[in-house]
């Protein structure tokens, strides 16, 4: 890379639109047919699909990390999911849990002992953490290696919240593992190998998203080896056993991913997985410079619009137009919720009334149909997206906009015509122009409304996250995209049981970021956690989420609607509620 002429060939190589790694990684060199874009050159396969070229896209925020115990951002998730894989994965067409490292799998003793059969043959990807650099064999131990080290103590594990007091033996782990402990003998008690291809997990109690949970990042198989050899290294240094493995990384410019010439999948047409030679992710930043690569074919997908010209390239019926009728679009509601947070434990959001207030006074209506241009529903229920089938969002009594309410709550808040709140900072995160945007009509909306003038700050994405778990700002913006289709997923996040027990406003959060603890919201909460009916469950949710509605907790903006654009050869790539991507399957047409 330091030779001036082949960086001259480099530039004048990308100028043409083909694909190019310009350096950093664990491989810089860049030949062959992972260097080619969706163009290039196709073979066919059974079932009229075909192998060959590589899949572009754009994420508008780099990645965080890539270590599966610590991913936290939806950035590193999709990236991660192409090359770690657990037991269970997700369908990417309805989201229903399918097998994957786990062929099969039985459940016993009132659903709390699951006992899973490991599929053989499946090898690590080639990485020098390995004697002679050969990916070795998966087996069970791997497992009780990567769970084991989940339900344990570390600064960069952000998955034990979800398996706390769930798993058995989990706790106890967790407690023997801090200040430098080195934890039970054997490991967690409730994390069993019965040879080399049978795991078994035990529970504490029933918990109907166990499964869900396992198809997350924090329930990926990693080895020992690579722990060992690369330590927190393993932010951008993986080996997973997924259908592609990283080939090269140059932070902040892009990401590439090559196809695994030993991968175990094979599709129900016989044909060995995956299709593509491989997967490129760029990261611009800017919404029309995105739409412009994609226009000229340098990328393959368009994920979400650019606000300023949605209007011009779709209908609110989701028809295209002019130009764009040459592609193809996709939209779907999102399981996803926009808001604002509130500190709770603050000296300023401490005051109920003045959160209440501030939910009152933001049009989400005119949020939607003006500045996201329809891409959306207004956050009129609660924290959980009216997204899910049986979910009755509709029963819930949210924030319409009411700025004379607003005014009065501001009044009996102790702020009157806005006064005393001169120096209040939204804090949000830089790399989304719609972000914003939004902002910026919020802020208008408060000013015009309350007569509250806010200051919009900026950070990049990963000091945001930082920040906002460590309880450092009052009023900030955020998002969540479900995990697993579930809404228990949603209200994890106002859970108590993730604060500091002795001071909720100390220490750092992953989740529960409001600082927020409410004995009847975690009533409900953990009733439904223990129930295994749905209509049941579903009720409890419900009468939980309006408790965290009535506190007024945080704001709920919007929720998203998604839309894509696919350049027309790409084949096999469905849409889904959660975003969720796995290219294990796509294919691109000749």
């Amino acid at each position: 890379m330091k030779n001036n002429t082949l960086l001259s060939l480099l530039v004048l190589f990308c100028g043409l639109g083909l694909f190019i790694s310009c350096g950093g990684g664990t491989d810089s060199s860049s030949g062959g047919d992972a260097n080619s874009g969706s163009s290039a050159k196709v073979e066919a396969a059974k079932g009229g699909r075909n192998y060959g070229g590589v899949f572009r896209l754009n994420e508008e925020e780099y990645l965080r990390t890539l270590y599966p115990l610590n991913i936290g951002e939806v950035v590193g998730h999709r990236i991660s999911n192409q090359i770690y894989e657990g037991l269970v994965i997700l369908s990417q067409k309805d989201l229903t849990i399918q097998p994957a490292l786990a062929e099969s799998w039985t459940v016993e003793n009132d659903a709390t002992l699951y006992t899973f059969k490991i599929r053989q043959g499946v090898k690590f990807h080639d990485d020098p953490c390995f004697e002679g650099g050969k990916g070795r064999t998966l087996t069970a131990k791997d497992f009780k290696y990567s769970l084991d080290r989940l339900c344990s103590y570390a600064s960069d594990n952000k998955g034990y919240d979800f398996v706390k007091g769930r798993i058995k033996g989990a706790t106890a782990q967790y407690e023997a593992t801090k200040n430098g402990g080195k934890g039970l003998e054997g490991g967690v008690p409730g994390i069993k190998v019965l040879d080399d291809y049978t795991l078994q997990i035990e529970l504490e109690s029933p918990y109907s998203s166990f499964l869900h949970i396992l198809a997350m990042p924090f329930g990926y198989a990693f080895p020992k080896e690579a722990v060992d050899k690369y330590g927190i290294d393993m932010r951008i240094k993986t080996v997973g056993t997924g259908p592609f493995y990283l080939k090269a990384l140059k932070e902040d410019q892009d990401v590439i991913l090559r196809k695994n010439p030993n991968y175990w999948g094979k599709d129900e047409f016989g044909n060995q997985l995956p299709f593509l030679d491989g997967i490129r992710f760029s990261f611009i930043k800017d919404k029309m410079s995105e739409l412009r690569e994609f226009n000229q074919g340098k990328l393959d997908m368009m994920y979400r619009l650019p606000l300023q010209v949605a209007d011009e390239i779709v209908d609110r019926k989701g028809n295209l137009k002019g130009d764009y009728t040459k592609y193809q679009f996709q939209e779907q509601p999102n399981m996803s919720v926009q808001y604002y947070g509130f500190l709770n434990t603050g000296k300023l959001f401490n005051n109920k009334k003045l959160r209440q207030a501030f939910c009152y006074g933001i049009d989400r209506e005119k949020l939607v149909e003006y500045t996201l241009k329809g891409a959306g529903v207004p956050g009129h229920y609660g924290v959980v997206p009216p997204a899910f089938p049986n979910y009755n969002s509709k029963a819930l009594k949210g924030y319409k906009f009411d700025p004379d309410k607003a005014r009065q709550l501001l009044a009996e808040a102790g702020y009157a015509d806005g006064k005393g709140l001169d120096d209040l900072k939204l804090q949000i995160n830089s790399g989304g122009t719609r972000n914003e945007q939004v902002a910026e009509a919020i802020q208008k909306m408060l000013t015009e409304n309350l007569n509250i003038n806010i200051k919009i700050d900026k950070m990049p994405f990963a000091q945001h996250l930082e920040s906002t778990e460590s309880g450092k700002f009052d009023f900030w913006r955020a998002g969540w995209i479900a995990d697993y289709p579930d809404p228990e997923n949603f209200l994890n996040l106002l859970w108590s049981d993730h604060l500091n027990k002795d001071d909720i406003s100390k220490g750092k959060v992953y989740l529960n970021t409001f600082r927020f603890k409410n004995a009847d919201f975690d009533r409900y909460f953990e009733e439904a956690l223990k129930t295994t009916d749905d209509a049941k469950r579903f009720e409890l949710y419900l009468k939980a989420d309006q408790v965290a509605l009535d506190e007024a907790v945080m704001i709920p903006l919007f929720y998203d609607k998604d839309r894509r654009l696919l350049q027309a050869n790409v084949q096999n790539f469905p849409q889904n509620g959660m975003e969720y991507r796995n290219f294990r399957d796509v294919y691109l047409k000749k």
